[in-house]
């Protein structure tokens, strides 16, 4: 067979129009009929492109020149934002992210489900797009003699020193400030990969958006952490609303950025915030979303999904810390929450007790393994929510929904892919996916998350 011959070669430079974003953000366009994804270029664009890398269906390339800019095109604030790998979005303006992330909803769900005829609603934004991260885990390292904290620049371990990010919470800047200038000071060492010497690795500050509580993690790489009293005394000095300084040992060569031990070095183990009128308690391990603000738009869009009389049983599957699962137990009269991180379900109880809900009941195991036996034991859930991670749902799990016969399922994703897939894997069991409502908790990024509304085809 001949071989297939690319229409563009590496290091070669080319004029091509964006025809739309990619899942990560990025332009895509096309040369001659072949893919080439460009970040930093938007639909609407003529650019040049230099390739860097070619494949058999598609290239990658590096914009150099933008011929015919989109309307929606800006500057970008953050004055590292080409170097950084934290945001992909802020060379576009805000409104026209929100119009690009429903887009990339409808391409997934027509593309990729072959799902037609759904409504797809304009995405829910948020009031201030800046700052609204709780949650910060940065490297710690040492470049060219100077303790630096920041994020890797992209597709690398390299660190850039980052003073200030324009999403992180403004309180999480602060922690990162003192922790660079206290590791300095005090001579304390950083952990460097390629030897695996060195002493802080990372740091992560955790901030309660509405009670101004600051947790800060210490990661070390050695089971003490150097002058660890002056540690204390100085972040106290220098974090205003600090309660929380935590010890985390974390020894393994690894990209995983917290280790198994964990000890509270002064004040209290967990801080706590608020969803609508629920309080959290939060620890270092917790999973919490990032954006306080909008979590309660999205909590409250899967409520009135699953649409609620005060009446019905319900399955929160994947309930995580059961942040959703209080939201729906206000309305529904019995909510079991289902999830196969155990401590996750520890922190789920407490949660529900410290709010005074009752009528939830929290399980630790797989969905796949928990729900026929609660099938077997004649639970009858009308709604089954579903919040699963990036990869979707396995086809057991979406067929174990399908066997209960819901009436209505409300399924949360942060993956338009694999909530595509799901949803397709759905029809064939006998659901259609009435609409769908992207939710904008990740202002610059390419991050979307949708609230979808699946009901069963029989139900008139």
């Amino acid at each position: 067979m001949g071989k297939h011959i690319q229409p563009v070669s590496k290091n070669n430079t080319y004029t091509i129009e964006i025809v739309s974003l990619g899942h990560s953000g990025e332009g895509v366009g096309r040369y001659e009929g072949f893919t080439i994804f460009v970040p930093y270029a938007l639909p609407g664009e003529t650019v040049e492109v230099k390739i860097l890398e070619v494949k058999k269906n598609y290239a990658k390339g590096k914009l150099t020149a933008v011929i015919v800019a989109a309307k929606s095109r800006c500057l970008a604030e953050c004055p590292i934002y080409d170097q950084c790998g934290g945001c992909q979005l802020q060379h576009v303006n805000y409104e026209e992210q929100l119009v690009l992330k429903r887009q990339t909803v409808v391409d997934a769900v027509t593309r990729i489900g072959k799902i037609e005829n759904v409504v797809i609603h304009q995405t829910l934004g948020v009031q201030e797009p800046w700052y609204y991260r709780n949650k910060m885990q940065l490297p710690v390292g040492t470049v060219s003699g100077q303790v630096v904290v920041g994020c890797f620049a992209q597709g690398t371990h390299q660190i850039i020193n980052t003073e200030h990010c324009f999403i992180q919470h403004e309180t999480n800047n602060r922690v990162a400030q003192a922790v660079q200038q206290i590791v300095s000071e005090l001579g304390i060492t950083t952990y460097d990969e390629q030897t695996g010497q060195g002493v802080m690795r990372h740091v992560l500050g955790r901030v309660g958006v509405k009670t101004d509580e600051v947790m800060v993690v210490l990661v070390t790489a050695t089971s003490a952490l150097p002058r660890q009293a002056e540690v204390i005394t100085k972040l106290r000095e220098r974090v205003p609303n600090l309660v929380s300084i935590i010890h985390n040992i974390n020894s393994k060569h690894t990209n995983v950025i917290l280790g198994n031990r964990t000890t509270v070095l002064w004040g209290k183990e967990s801080i706590t915030d608020q969803i609508g009128k629920f309080t959290f308690n939060i620890s270092a391990r917790s999973f919490f979303q990032v954006n306080t603000i909008q979590a309660e738009v999205l909590y409250n869009k899967a409520v009135e999904y699953a649409d609620l009389s005060g009446r019905e049983t319900v399955i929160d599957a994947y309930c995580g810390t059961g942040t959703i699962t209080l939201f729906l137990a206000e309305k529904a009269a019995k909510v079991y929450g289902i999830e196969i991180v155990e401590p996750a379900i520890l922190d789920a109880r407490v949660n529900a007790e410290l709010n005074q809900v009752t009528n939830a009941e929290f399980t630790v195991g797989d969905a796949i393994d928990i729900m026929p036996r609660m099938f077997k034991q004649g639970l009858r859930p009308e709604v089954v929510v579903v919040d699963p991670p990036r990869a979707g749902c396995e086809r057991k799990v979406l067929e174990t929904f399908a066997n209960m016969q819901p009436q209505r399922i409300v399924y949360v994703s942060c993956n338009p892919a694999s909530l595509a897939r799901d949803l397709a894997v759905l029809e064939e069991y006998g659901y259609m996916t009435k609409e769908i409502q992207p939710v904008d908790m990740f202002p610059h990024t390419y991050h979307v998350e949708s609230v979808a509304l699946i009901v069963a085809k029989n139900k008139g």
